[in-house]
């Protein structure tokens, strides 16, 4: 791929670097979105009714095994080229922050260090009640495992529909985006909040924004550079251009 000199220039001499990565990152894995795991078992579900607390409080088993049916999905899943090139680049800048909607897990397998996980990791669980996170809990268990620690119900830690985004995560990816020379947004549709504020939030401190992404999307407008295709490509080719 033919990457603009200018955008070459700029990343060679940048400091500090946002990204925001988005579902379709993932799905380049092989890995489906939270709408199209609705098959099978869990086609007579809307992903409302297995992901909020009221639906938890309603039936914990319920949502506790879709849960437990979406981590054994994601076990044979692997990173893409995509992940390892943006772990790569996180080794070539002095400041480099990956922002993330995903709760794969996947940019943690690539490689890459400084993550904020802004809707949690479904490979961890906590306690419902205390918000202890698990160590270990029995997956074969025909019950809801219980934590050590108090006994309320274990529940993944993800955000569910009606719950707030960690605040600490949000507060750094925040202060990630208003600080960044570079704002990548990649595989993202740009309209989940508050994510999506998060490329207008560099732009208005000036940051050049890059948005890497198979169709157009809201922020495309706004972006300087926008690289139409597949992050799994156009990355570890934009990782080669820097290296020359």
């Amino acid at each position: 791929m033919d990457f603009p000199a200018d955008l070459i220039r700029l990343l060679s001499s940048a400091q500090n670097i946002a990204v925001l990565t988005g579902a379709g990152v993932s799905q380049e894995s092989g890995l489906r979105t939270f709408r199209d795991a609705q098959s099978g078992l869990w086609s007579q579900y809307k992903p409302e009714d297995l992901a909020s607390p009221g639906a938890f409080a309603r039936d914990p088993k319920l949502v506790w095994d879709w849960y437990a049916w979406r981590r054994e999905a994601i076990k044979g899943v692997r990173p893409n080229a995509g992940h390892y090139a943006l772990a790569q680049l996180e080794e070539r800048y002095p400041a480099f922050t990956l922002i993330t909607q995903n709760v794969d897990g996947l940019h943690h397998m690539a490689g890459s260090r400084h993550i904020l996980e802004l809707h949690g990791n479904i490979q961890r669980v906590r306690c419902s009640d205390c918000g202890c996170l698990a160590g270990s809990w029995d997956e074969e268990s025909r019950e809801v495992p219980r934590c050590i620690d108090c006994g309320g119900l274990l529940r993944p830690d993800v955000v569910w529909f009606g719950e707030p985004l960690p605040r600490s995560q949000l507060e750094q990816a925040v202060q990630a985006a208003r600080s960044c020379d570079v704002f990548f947004s990649i595989g993202t549709s740009g309209v989940v909040h508050p994510a999506a504020a998060l490329p207008y939030s560099a732009h208005n401190q000036s940051a050049v924004i890059v948005e890497i992404n198979a169709e157009r999307t809201q922020l495309t407008e706004k972006a300087e550079y926008f690289l139409q295709g597949r992050s799994g490509e156009i990355l570890p080719e934009l990782v080669k251009k820097l290296a020359v």
